[in-house]
């Protein structure tokens, strides 16, 4: 009987077959070749798109676990080599551990969906030889919790904030999948809190997402912005729609105009967003919007024509620089006030029809329409401007901006001195006359000011600025003689 079991036991003990054993001080020729050949084996698994096996890395690459546990293995390798034979150290340079490589990917691509990690994994097998990894495949049991992702939704949460690789997959029933948002709300980390809305809006319908976040008002919030980001407009809107927010839904839908290149096709689109149901004063802004295009579409084919036949000297002398189409309104009226300036109110493109039509304020129309006529150097215009007359006929300077303002972009158009002479006398206080004159060089208004003032010391000061010999030296003079005569 015993010679049978010691037969069995030679038996056994001398086959080229050996048992399965669950130790890791197996020899390094067996350790190699079961290496190689599961990296023989990648290239079948790679060709195989399995959704199941994608992961996310929050450093911004979006990895598949094959590549995943490449990069990782390859991280660590050194670690892992600390423990075994020195032979295998020794050996050939292609046994070293790979540098690790820089990231082709970012945390906007990931969020856009750009990028495929699949291509990546074959140019790196092809690039770097298979038998670079070999030896680096097989990792301490320490560490094989990591590779199976048996991580809690807490766990899971804190690992994405460290930028840890963690897989969402394993997360697959409803339940476990709204704890792991509730975890990423709480960590107060946009990116995770991102990151896990997109894993849910891919794996959830759409009806059971909406209905979960409509009680999250954070995690929808983040959602919303990101839809907005991304330019997913549908799935936007049907959010919106869900919840009910049909101001959104308009504005959303009015947004969509930015993207219409030709004007025509813009027009009509804006024409159909005054029914949308917005609130009265953003109707009201819609109707601007579709009327200044409209008036900007007319204005545009007429002066191109009247550019084009050469019938215009102001055009001729001052060429169009750029289209009118698509403007802003206080453009359109600088435009309007520079090229169209003298025509009557019944004219689309005239600076009166336009401030009677979108109610533009004074102070901004006396601002843009001073701007524009100063450009031209037309003072008259400027003058005519600022005058008004009260009931019982008599004309008076007004400015509604203030005449400070006035001095100002008059002098930044080159405005001669006698010109800002008449407006920096209109300034009210005192200091600021003084300051303005001074600056822009307006002796009269200096030295009437100090006279006014009876200020003999900067009177006498200020002779020494003015050229001697010149006007403004001998009205000093004069104001200082008849200041001692009247003192005696």
């Amino acid at each position: 009987m015993s010679r049978v079991r010691a037969d069995e036991e030679e038996y056994w003990h001398s086959s080229k077959f050996r048992a399965f054993t669950f130790d890791d001080e197996d020899d390094e020729l067996s350790q190699l070749k079961e290496s190689k050949r599961a990296v023989n084996s990648l290239r079948d698994i790679v060709d195989d798109d399995d959704d199941d096996l994608e992961r996310v890395s929050w450093s911004g690459e979006p990895v598949g676990s094959i590549s995943w546990s490449i990069k990782e293995t390859a991280s660590g390798s050194t670690s892992s080599l600390d423990g075994r034979d020195s032979s295998l150290q020794k050996g050939s340079s292609s046994y070293a551990a790979l540098p690790k490589q820089a990231s082709f990917y970012s945390l906007s691509s990931l969020f856009k969906g750009e990028g495929h990690y699949i291509p990546y994994l074959q140019k790196s097998l092809t690039d770097t030889g298979v038998k670079n990894y070999a030896p680096e495949l097989r990792r301490p049991k320490a560490e094989y919790k990591d590779y199976s992702s048996d991580w809690s939704p807490k766990d899971t949460v804190r690992r994405m904030q460290r930028g840890k690789v963690c897989s969402l997959e394993r997360f697959r029933s409803l339940q476990d999948k709204l704890v792991l948002l509730d975890e990423a709300v709480a960590g107060h980390d946009g990116n995770v809190i991102t990151a896990v809305l997109i894993f849910l809006k891919r794996t959830l319908r759409r009806e059971i997402l909406f209905r979960e976040l409509e009680v999250r008002q954070v995690a929808l919030c983040h959602l919303i912005h990101f839809l907005r980001e991304t330019g997913e407009q549908k799935f936007l809107l049907d959010l919106l729609r869900f919840l009910d927010r049909t101001e959104e839904v308009a504005l959303s839908q009015y947004r969509e105009h930015l993207n219409i290149q030709d004007v025509e096709k813009r027009r009509e689109f804006l024409k159909g967003c005054i029914g949308l149901p917005f609130s009265a004063e953003d109707t009201s802004h819609i109707q601007d919007h579709y009327t200044l295009l409209e008036r900007q579409i007319i204005i545009e084919a007429n002066d191109r024509h009247l550019e084009m036949a050469g019938q215009s000297e102001l055009f001729r002398k001052y060429p169009r620089k750029a289209s009118i189409l698509n403007m802003p309104l206080v453009t359109t009226l600088f435009y309007s006030c520079f090229y169209h300036y003298t025509e009557a109110e019944g004219m689309f493109s005239s600076p009166t029809n336009l401030k009677k039509t979108f109610k533009i304020p004074d102070k901004q129309y006396v601002l843009t329409a001073l701007a524009a006529r100063a450009k031209l150097r037309a003072w008259g215009d400027v003058d005519a401007l600022l005058t008004t007359k009260n009931w019982l006929g008599y004309t008076k300077k007004k400015a509604p901006i203030g005449f400070h303002r006035v001095v100002e972009i008059l002098q930044r158009n080159n405005a001669p001195v006698q010109v800002l002479q008449e407006y920096v006398r209109l300034v009210e206080d005192v200091e600021t006359r003084l300051n303005l004159a001074t600056k822009y060089k307006c002796h009269d208004v200096v030295i009437e000011t100090y006279r006014d003032l009876k200020d003999r010391i900067q009177l006498t000061a200020y002779k020494c600025k003015v050229e001697r010999g010149s006007a403004e030296e001998e009205k000093i003079n004069s104001i200082l003689n008849n200041m001692v005569r009247n003192a005696d």
